[in-house]
């Protein structure tokens, strides 16, 4: 198939060339206006109790005056102002009174008529220098009212000499979209000219350097239309926008970087012929990039069994790129090489040039000497390996679970400071103090109800209960709490109220509350569940992948059992990093204590699909050898030496993709993505596959290659290994010899 591949794409350059330029310009016109569809948000799983019990309340009594969906909070920098000077209070009003009603439903602030003095009180700071607004937003649902924030949020900034700091949760999560965007412009103008640079210097040229970037531009752009397409049926998040350039970018440089170097490998060894090379390129490197593709793809799938809508986008994001990176690899690049044949040369820089027979035949240099080190002692080798992993794994024994929410955004940011401000400054108990939303369901006698309500204010963290409105078959009750929505204390408060029986004559009693403690908790049990799933459907195809390409059932166990040690010690890198704040003083954060289960699911299945990647680029290297020589040792060591610079110069660039986003990046949820995979990266380039991959191998000899017959006979029929029968070159360095068949009956040797 991928020799067919190879031979359709040298006679038909021009035309697939043309097709995809065509394409790409058609794309980006059009695929662009994916921006302005995408929504954001999409945290918390459907049909959990918070959520349910927050639809309910909407669909029953609306999105009411007790919805404070904005926080303003208006304060004189010179503390030379009061509440009660007309200047101030004129500023403030100004702002407030010109906010269109087609966009927010409702405002209280310190000069709304007719508000009890009681009330009035609790919205001005102990000095008098400071007072605070609260919000209600127009919109049938969370995304209209999130928009018409964008609307408001220049307006209901007050003029005359004052700060305004806004806060609240639709207030977090605009800025985190915002963040979101501009992290994203920062990252690339920081990686782009650092990836061409180094691809020009692992190149030794800027024709051949240039290449992965066209690739990695072409599957962005087909991304980007496909998910503009996604759109029209499904809301998409800003966030996939994140994960579309990083693997975008990041797998165009490995599989251009396997590709253009098997290519002129090839053309080395067979004389320069354009013809025979490029067949002999997609029969190889080109069949190793397809399945490593499908590896990613599948991985990323598991992203789509996550209850979280966010969870779906990140997942059609970076399945949509991926399948357009192997479209590009395995369909355009052939085409661009075919037309370059030996101009993919051009423009090289004058460094010392590799003659045939290094390019061909080095089979002895650094990587094959390590292999062989580790191979003549691999048990001391692989006990040491994996003593540095679980040491490495061992802060995931004091994880705390947590939800992103206003912590994770900079401590400098004003939804941090409006909230610093109002428990610093305001008296306790005021209308933006946090509270439980509790719907009782069921004709419930007031007597019954007191009950409960001293029921619930009697339990550990409880603040006030009140019933804030009702009718005969639906009572919305409140529950104020304190400190952090994801505070143990917190979480042990909803699990309370959750058990505490319900007042006579309800028949449901539903414990929920916009982003508090009652999400927290959902979203992180939502998460947990789904995870063992997401990961068994994962590792079970990819397994199937794997023996597909392998002809092997012991690899593809052996690869998911290592990329699982791998996965474990990167995890426990960013818990102390980022929960225990070992990163806070370097990457200038405030650590919060808690880590956001969603955030280590999607660190999880991205990086299972990356680091099988790499598995696939080594072992396949190393199969080709195994079935012309037979000798194990010898194949892993020509895998690893094959593969060795590529898989390191590749991981090297991937890192300068992640770590671009981790370290520029000032929302701390896309900072500890961004780290988190970086990680995941270099431990799988390093010990993963320099020293536990050639110990393993080393240990399991030939039952590496060993396939029960009826899984072997199949493997055979299926004809996908085309690998095993490379076309002869014409002239050069000789290649393997012997027939496809020759070279299986040898492998089963």
């Amino acid at each position: 198939m991928f020799i067919l591949l190879g031979r359709f794409t040298y006679r038909r350059r021009r035309a697939v060339l043309i097709a995809a330029g065509v394409f790409a310009v058609l794309a980006g016109i059009w695929g662009s206006g994916v921006f302005g569809a995408m929504g954001s948000g999409g945290y918390a799983p459907p049909g959990v109790e918070s959520v349910r019990a927050n639809e309910l309340l909407e669909e029953e009594f609306g999105h009411g005056e007790n919805e404070h969906d904005v926080i303003a909070v208006y304060v004189d920098p010179t503390d030379s102002r009061t509440v009660d000077d007309p200047e101030f209070a004129d500023a403030v009003r100004a702002a407030l009174d010109g906010l269109p009603d087609s966009h927010v439903a409702s405002v209280t602030s310190y000069w709304t008529e007719g508000l009890p003095a009681s009330e009035r009180a609790l919205l001005v700071s102990e000095d008098r220098h400071a007072t605070y607004a609260t919000l209600t937003l127009e919109g049938a649902d969370a995304a209209e009212r999130l928009e018409n924030y964008g609307e408001i949020v220049d307006g209901v900034r007050a003029e005359g000499g004052l700060e305004t700091y806004l806060g609240g949760g639709f207030t977090s999560e605009h800025q985190l979209q915002e963040l979101a965007s501009a992290n994203l412009a920062t990252a690339q103008v920081i990686s782009l000219p650092l990836l061409l640079l180094f691809l020009v210097i692992i190149f030794r040229g800027l024709v051949a350097g240039a290449t992965p970037i066209l690739l990695g531009i072409f599957a962005i752009l087909g991304s980007l239309t496909l998910l503009r397409m996604l759109t029209y049926v499904t809301e998409i998040s800003i966030f996939a926008l994140e994960i579309t350039i990083l693997l975008g970018l990041g797998l165009a440089i490995d599989y251009g970087l396997f590709i253009v170097s098997r290519f002129r490998e090839e053309l080395a060894r067979r004389g320069g012929d354009v013809a025979e090379a490029l067949p002999a390129t997609m029969a190889t490197a080109g069949r190793t990039v397809a399945f490593s593709g499908l590896t990613v793809v599948i991985s990323l799938c598991g992203l789509l069994l996550f209850p979280q809508p966010a969870s779906r986008s990140f997942g059609l994001g970076g399945v949509t790129v991926v399948l357009f990176n192997i479209v590009a690899a395995v369909v355009v690049l052939p085409a661009m090489l075919a037309v370059l044949g030996q101009r993919i040369n051009a423009l090289r820089i004058p460094w010392p040039r590799r003659t045939v027979t290094e390019v061909v035949a080095e089979r002895t240099g650094a990587w094959a000497r390590l292999a062989w080190a580790i191979m003549r002692r691999p048990v001391p080798w692989l006990a040491g390996a994996i003593g540095l992993l679980l040491i490495a794994a061992a802060p995931l024994l004091s994880l705390e679970p947590g939800l992103t929410n206003h912590r994770y955004l900079p401590t400098d940011n004003e939804g941090q400071v409006s909230l610093r401000i109002i428990d610093e400054e305001f008296p306790e108990d005021g209308p933006a103090t946090p509270v439980l939303d509790i719907a009782v369901v069921g004709g419930v006698e007031q007597a019954a109800l007191e009950d409960y309500l001293r029921r619930l204010e009697a339990l550990d963290a409880a603040g006030e209960a009140e019933v804030v409105r009702g009718d005969a078959e639906l009572t919305h009750v409140t529950v104020t709490w304190q400190g952090e929505s994801d505070d143990p204390a917190n979480l042990q408060l909803v699990r309370d109220a959750r058990a505490e029986e319900w007042p006579a004559g309800a028949t449901e009693v539903l414990v929920g509350g916009e982003g508090g403690p009652a999400l927290s908790l959902d979203s992180n049990e939502a998460t947990l569940d789904a995870l063992p799933w997401a990961l068994g459907v994962v590792v079970l195809v990819t397994l199937v992948l794997l023996f597909f390409a392998f002809g092997s059932v012991i690899l593809p166990i052996k690869a998911v059992l290592v990329a699982f040690f791998s996965l474990a010690a990167s995890l426990g890198i960013v818990v102390w990093g980022f929960q225990d704040g070992g990163f806070a003083s370097v990457l200038g954060f405030e650590a919060v204590g808690t880590t956001d289960l969603w955030t280590l699911g999607l660190i999880v299945i991205i990086a299972f699909g990356l680091v099988t990647d790499y598995e696939m680029f080594v072992v396949s290297r190393a199969r080709e050898e195994y079935l012309v020589s037979g000798d194990n040792e010898r194949a892993v060591a020509v895998g690893l030496q094959s593969t060795g610079g590529i898989i390191s110069s590749a991981a090297l660039l991937m890192v300068i993709v992640l770590a671009a986003m981790g370290v520029t990046a000032t929302s701390l949820f896309l900072m500890t993505i961004g780290i988190g995979l970086t990680f995941s990266i270099v431990i799988d380039a390093t010990i993963v596959r320099g020293v536990l991959v050639p110990a393993t191998m080393r240990l399991l000899g030939s039952v590496n290659w060993w396939a029960p017959g009826p899984l072997r006979r199949l493997h055979d029929r299926l004809g996908i290994s085309e690998g095993e029968a490379v076309l002869p070159p014409a002239g050069g360095v000789p290649a393997a010899s012997g027939s496809g068949q020759e070279r299986r009956v040898a492998a089963r040797k």
